[in-house]
């Protein structure tokens, strides 16, 4: 098992090293039909909460809290509180590896009526690996790890409308300076920003229920490529497009449903298909695109052409929609129970799950708990997990609720 654990976590920080030729799409693969968007530094895309991760990954259009960094920074301007804070921990491929995780740190301020401040930190830990040389003498023994620094500023221009804009640093050492093909290696440093929005309307009537209709929009991680030598080509981050919405019945004093869809879309060039190997080859030697565009272009034009750019078309462009959807049941604003299933085609990376949790809020003191199902005997990453939130209401020791 270490032997595996070592080789899986070298791939895991050398494939960022290696030029995109070598996962180049050809006509016999693509007639299979998989065609994965992949880009570095993938834990950006983790649901780092629990309450979100127990409906199933949604969250651009869930009522507002401290974990709304992540989902949508913009609700932060209708938080009812004037400080929060929120601490999760994800154990990763637990059933494979035992010290892999995700942590993550979140929480507000507000500056007046209309302006709130967000901060947040994301960590993830790969363990401790073992790098050898080419008769398994061990050289380096080192702790990958990657994380982000988040701000974000967000402000209500209505009782129902919102927006944010935030701000990232990216880092990401996963060789730990090791040499890669004769190349020195270095850890990947990326600059990326939000542009959210929030709209929420409380008004209205559901025959004699009241109800709230709730929209989010979030483009996040619009930002620099990054490269881990100076050799390398740069690779995409996960510009990612989320929009969403929620619904929420009040049906008494005592209890509330809320049902939420998130759709989900990376803006990042889709792999094109090239010819088969003797087919068509360029005067250079390279392999020819068949069908799609050129992935290695700057990221303006890579986030519009990601629109169109599916080497198969409009129908592949819609296959890489994920989908994230989930219920939350309230009692007495102090109890939740949530489920929500997350469908990717399989296609697009192959995830299916379902997802369970529960909610306790006190004055101060907020707990969630969420655990994960996959489909059909999906080896997800998250499978038989449990994800842990702790919420912080300073507000509440003032007797606010």
């Amino acid at each position: 098992m270490k032997v595996v654990r070592n080789f899986t976590l070298i791939l895991i920080g050398l494939t960022a090293l290696i030029k995109p030729v070598s996962g180049q799409i050809t006509t016999d693969q693509l007639s299979g039909k998989i065609n994965t968007v992949t880009t570095s530094v993938p834990f950006l895309t983790i649901a780092p909460d629990s309450r979100s991760g127990g409906m199933g990954d949604v969250g651009v259009a869930l009522s507002p809290d401290a974990n709304s960094m992540h989902w949508n920074p913009a609700k932060y301007a209708f938080v009812t509180n004037d400080v929060g804070l929120s601490i999760s921990y994800t154990p990763w491929l637990r059933k494979l590896i035992p010290d892999i995780n995700l942590a993550y740190l979140s929480g507000y301020k507000r500056i007046d009526k209309n302006q709130v401040i967000g901060l947040s930190l994301l960590y993830f830990s790969l363990g401790n690996i073992n790098f050898t040389n080419d008769v398994g003498t061990t050289t380096q023994t080192f702790n990958p790890n990657e994380f982000s620094v988040d701000a974000a500023y967000a402000r209500s221009f209505s009782d129902k409308f919102s927006a944010s804009l935030a701000f990232r640093f990216i880092y990401s050492n996963l060789t730990g300076g090791a040499f890669v093909n004769g190349i020195e290696s270095h850890p990947g440093m990326a600059y990326a920003s939000d542009i959210s929005i929030f709209y929420q309307n409380k008004e209205l009537r559901l025959k004699d229920y009241d109800a709230t209709f709730a929209f989010g929009m979030n483009i996040s991680n619009i930002g620099s490529k990054i490269s881990y030598t100076q050799n390398s080509d740069k690779d995409f981050i996960p510009i990612n497009l989320r929009i969403g919405a929620a619904y929420t019945i009040q049906f008494d004093d005592y209890n509330s449903l809320t049902a939420s869809c998130d759709l989900n879309k990376l803006l990042v060039p889709s792999p094109p298909l090239y010819y088969n190997p003797g087919d068509s080859v360029s005067a250079t030697g390279d392999p020819v695109i068949k069908s799609g565009y050129d992935p290695n272009v700057g990221v303006p034009v890579g986030m519009f052409r990601s629109f169109y750019d599916a080497p198969g078309g409009f129908g592949e462009e819609l296959r890489e929609i994920s989908i994230a959807s989930g219920l939350e049941y309230w009692y007495a604003k102090q109890f939740a129970i949530r489920t929500g299933f997350f469908y990717e085609d399989a296609t697009k990376g192959n995830r299916k799950y379902f997802t369970v949790g529960i909610g306790l809020r006190l004055n101060v003191f907020g707990l969630d708990f969420a655990y994960l199902v996959p489909v059909n005997g999906q080896n997800s990453p998250l499978a038989n997990t449990l994800r842990f939130s702790m919420l912080f209401n300073f507000a509440g020791l003032n007797g606010k609720k």
